[in-house]
């Protein structure tokens, strides 16, 4: 109904991807080639010894994957020209750094001009005669330390080491043999690439506690703890961490920290609100003196900074400028531009200071336009060109604004900060997987566009559940080139699949499936924001519908799961099965809870059984959680101890709480009798009095069912329930032939005590529209016979057979915005489908997001998306009523450019929609917040009506206008379109 299915097949024609390939699509094993092992001989790896001490770890790490893929442990030599030769060596090095190197390039004459001055390039091969005595080598070289390591880690990675070996229990893929095939990679497309650990209560603190400190009066974010980051980190190919911050100082907490990030070859950096490299607000509440207030405090604040300076002074550093208020909160009302332009001036003094001779514009500084500072800049702040400007989100994944063209030039560039996990308002999420790779990578593409790719951060909360969303983030950003809208899947996550867990391709395209399933649920709101009533119970089967997908979804994981070796398993649940069934559970609480409820307000005995049900999936869910801490002999104990069940307001409640669930006494019967009875769409139940059987709430008449041959679902039902304990008899027919029923006759007991009656219809037999009556009686021993007659209506609607489009069914008529009639290009910009995206199927948007010049359309003129439609019906005097679905975008451009498409049916002059309104700087528009706001829903619904309409063909028209601009679906109200969460389902097309 809602575009939800696992038909993958047929994308497996693409699938000649190597199980161990790397994702960055560099491959750097074959079936053939320098022998790195065979017979059980492994070829000696050597490193020069006045290479960086991060390229000589690193070729340790190396030594070890080897050894742990084959068996066999190649030796590994710190090279001098006084070391003895012998074998076919791998030899590694970086260039203008390694004298063994130099001499390797100059003796067997490798053309290093692609590589040399370049940021963290490698290339890779077989050489001959590189040094006297050795007549064959293997050579990795990079054109500086990261490059080195980097070329280490995808020959790891290509071999059959996952960079989650540790981190995800990703099993390494064994071999006896293993070959080197030659490989290189150029300058990354985004200079510093990298995670920042935040929101770490109570997952990972408790779960660091336990595993690096169990003296709870201290850190856990020790050496430990970081040097695991650290390789985790520099095997996805990323360069970059702010570490966490609320309970800890990483300079501070353990003095190895700073010096080994430097050592292994990690660049340091601190949060937007941490400058100068110092941990805030815990560094200053240790050591700084006096309030956290320049305008008052100056010199006690620029000491502290000149600390944190000094202290980072020996190591590669990306240092935070500006200033915040202390906690991650605005400045303070008496502090303004002047003086931030000041602070800046200060920090920027101190940074020369410390750097004797060294031009402030080659030291890395960034200032994040993070909230109310975004509003500073863009009310005309100016900060010194060689600063990076750090763009954001919102927190919830909707890029703020990117760089505006005079701004696509500075010296320092721009970057952005992202989220996938989030402290705040209008509500946290920092339990489950609830982001989009579809998503991230279509505003990352904006960012690319527009030339914001100095820095790229990720806020991944806890590091897991993140684990896919963090490689993508930094995999995109290391290489963007290999990706693009329609192979999201095919180049990332079935490659990703078949590395982690060593399937097949099909079982790969499988796992494909169910991430962009259980993501597009969680991502149409996040499962901190689920309530009882967040999917509708009445229309459109919505909540069932749900229920089942998420069912499907679990089933469809649990079959992988069981198929798996134990040694996969661990790796599989980590990052598939528990996030998907845990969130099936919390779905079915929810979605049990509500139609108690439901049953509760129409009298129903199956109340009870709703109740039991809901305390046992509540209950279910901490098992969840135990299986996930115990696993492993309790590796990952603590990792799930976010709670996520029960919130009263924004932050994270204390402890879960099952959502409120009621009861009817099992011994006493209804008033009416025994038999309830329930109909299809609504909330109330017959016989007897109901609020919602008509809007008087008494004396109501009897229901109303309406079925045409166009409504999606192809059916209708009526539910027959228990009363109370009583038992009865029921028998169901129709005075009419063409209205089939499913069962004509049953019997209904508290231990059973409901049944659904489905309705179909022989079209065949009726035309135009056609009224039956049907009666359903019950018989209880002791007591007076029961009737309850129920309506039914079936209208059998005909469109002209050279009619080809969607026709109106169950009141209106509603269209992925995917399955245009026609897409018309325009000066080389087109809709194009994103595959996976939003809340239904997929979402389309005008690229090249740069095209026509980058200076958008006027209405009408731009690339049209047509959408032919038959209508039977329309509102009061020729209406129709159009809600176009849109994702939550910021003004790409500014607001002197607002995002904007336009709208038009037949020839009608096309209706220009701005449904991003201007707001002052740094704020959010109207709407935007609340748990009804945009975010929370994942959509903008923009209303437009358009008039003169009359019944029959006509063709919907969608124009782009402005970039960034994101469409998912299209409902046209012609008279009964009823509320769901996702809308109605796709209509039916001829």
């Amino acid at each position: 109904m809602w575009g939800i299915n696992f038909s993958l097949v047929s994308l497996l024609f693409f699938l000649a991807v190597r199980q161990t390939s790397a994702l960055n699509a560099v491959n750097c094993a074959s079936t053939k080639g320098f022998s790195v092992v065979s017979s059980g001989k492994a070829a000696p790896i050597w490193v020069g010894s006045d290479d960086w001490p991060g390229v000589q770890r690193a070729a340790s790490d190396f030594q070890s994957d080897i050894q742990q893929v084959t068996g066999t442990k190649p030796s590994l030599t710190n090279f001098t020209t006084t070391s003895k030769v012998s074998g076919t060596p791998i030899i590694v090095g970086t260039l203008g750094k390694s004298s063994l190197i130099s001499q390797v390039v100059k003796n067997a004459k490798i053309n290093v001009s692609a590589i040399n001055g370049t940021w963290e390039a490698f290339w890779a091969g077989e050489v001959s005669n590189p040094l006297p005595g050795v007549s064959q080598a293997y050579v990795i070289i990079g054109a500086d330390k990261r490059g080195s390591i980097f070329g280490l880690y995808t020959h790891s990675e290509s071999f059959g080491v996952s960079p989650w070996w540790w981190w995800a229990d990703v099993p390494i893929k064994t071999s006896k043999s293993l070959f080197a095939s030659g490989c290189q990679h150029g300058t990354p497309s985004v200079k510093y690439r990298g995670f920042f650990l935040n929101d770490e209560q109570p997952a990972l603190q408790n779960w660091a506690q336990e595993k690096f400190n169990n003296n709870f009066t201290s850190t856990p974010f020790n050496h430990l703890f970081y040097t695991k980051i650290f390789e985790l980190l520099l095997r996805m190919k990323g360069n970059y961490l702010w570490p966490a911050q609320w309970s800890s100082s990483f300079a501070v907490d353990d003095p190895q920290n700073q010096f080994l990030a430097d050592y292994y070859g990690v660049v340091m950096g601190t949060s937007h609100e941490e400058p100068m490299a110092r941990s805030t607000p815990n560094e200053w509440n240790e050591f700084g003196s006096g309030p956290w207030d320049f305008t008052t405090n100056a010199a006690n604040i620029t000491a502290f900074w000149k600390e944190g300076v000094e202290r980072a002074q020996p190591y590669e550093t990306l240092y935070t400028v500006g200033m915040r208020g202390l906690g991650d909160l605005p400045l303070t009302n008496g502090e303004n531009i002047n003086l931030l332009e000041n602070i800046i001036s200060i920090q920027r003094g101190l940074l020369t200071d410390a750097n004797p001779g060294v031009n402030i514009t080659k030291i890395p500084q960034m200032w994040c336009l993070y909230q109310e500072v975004q509003g500073f800049y863009q009310d005309g702040m100016t900060v010194p060109d060689d600063v990076t400007l750090l763009w954001t989100d919102d927190t919830w994944g909707n890029i703020r604004r990117y760089p505006l063209a005079n701004e696509t030039s500075r010296s320092g560039g721009a970057g952005v900060y992202y989220h996938v996990d989030l402290v705040g308002p209008p509500r946290d999420y920092k339990w489950i997987q609830s982001s989009q790779i579809p998503k991230i990578f279509e505003q990352l593409n904006l960012a690319i566009v527009r030339n914001a790719t100095n820095i790229w951060i990720l806020n991944v909360g806890d590091l897991k559940p993140y684990e896919r969303d963090t490689e993508f983030f930094i995999t995109y950003g290391y290489n963007h080139t290999i990706y693009n809208t329609t192979n999201l899947d095919a180049s990332f996550v079935i490659p990703w699949a078949q590395r982690e867990f060593g399937l097949s391709a099909s079982k790969s395209a499988t796992v494909a499936e169910i991430v962009t399933n259980f993501t597009r649920i969680n991502a149409a709101r996040k499962p901190e924001l689920w309530n009882s009533t967040t999917w509708s119970l009445t229309n459109y089967r919505e909540a069932e519908w749900m229920l089942n997908q998420y069912n499907a979804i679990a089933a469809v994981s649990t079959t992988i799961y069981n198929s798996l070796d134990k040694n996969t398993q661990p790796a599989f649940f980590q990052l598939i099965h528990h996030p998907v069934q845990a969130s099936a559970n919390l779905a079915a609480i929810y979605i049990q809870a509500g139609y108690n409820n439901l049953r509760a307000s129409q009298a129903r005995l199956s109340t009870n059984n709703l109740a039991d049900e809901v305390q046992t999936l509540f209950e279910h869910d901490f098992d969840f959680e135990t299986e996930y801490h115990t696993m492993l002999d309790g590796k990952w104990d603590h990792m799930m101890d976010q709670t996520h069940v029960g919130y009263f307001y924004w932050q994270q409640p204390m402890t879960n709480s099952m959502p409120l669930i009621s009861r009817v006494q099992t011994k006493k019967q209804a008033l009416p009798g025994p038999m309830r009875i329930a109909v299809e769409g609504s909330q109330g139940a017959w016989p007897g009095d109901n609020q919602n059987d008509c809007s008087q709430g008494y004396n109501c008449p009897n229901p109303t069912i309406v079925l045409d041959n166009f409504t999606p679902a192809g059916s209708r039902f009526v539910e027959i329930g228990a009363g109370g304990p009583n038992t009865f008899s029921w028998t169901a027919g129709s005075n009419v032939t063409w209205l089939k029923l499913n069962a004509t006759k049953g019997t209904i007991t508290s231990s059973n005590p409901e049944t659904r009656l489905l309705l179909t219809v022989d079209w065949s037999k009726v035309t135009g529209a056609q009224y039956a009556n049907l009666q359903i009686n019950a018989t209880a021993k002791g007591q007076a016979p029961m009737n309850q007659p129920i309506t039914f209506i079936a209208n059998n609607t005909v469109v002209p057979s050279s009619f080809k489009g969607f026709v109106e069914g169950d009141g209106g008529i509603s269209i992925e915005a995917a399955h245009a009639s026609r897409n018309t290009a325009a000066n080389g910009v087109q809709w194009t489908n994103i595959p996976g995206y939003g809340r239904t199927l997929s979402a389309l948007t005008p690229l090249p997001a740069d095209g026509n010049g980058n200076t958008g359309f006027a209405a009408g003129s731009g690339p049209v998306l047509e959408y032919d439609f038959f209508n039977f019906n329309t509102l009061a005097n020729g209406t129709l009523n159009v809600t176009t679905y849109v994702s939550p975008s910021f003004n790409a451009y500014g607001d002197d450019r607002r995002l904007a498409f336009a709208i038009s049916i037949d020839s009608g002059s096309p209706q220009v929609q701005e449904f991003m309104p201007l707001t002052p700087p740094a704020s959010s528009p109207a709407g935007w917040s609340g748990n009804d706001g945009f975010v929370a829903n994942s959509i903008v619904s923009v209303n437009t009506q358009h008039t003169n309409i009359s019944p029959g063909s006509h063709t919907l028209k969608v124009y782009a206008m402005e970039p960034a601009v994101v469409i998912q679906k299209l409902v046209i109200n012609t008279g009964n379109v009823r509320y769901a969460y996702l809308g109605p389902p796709e209509s039916i097309q001829v």
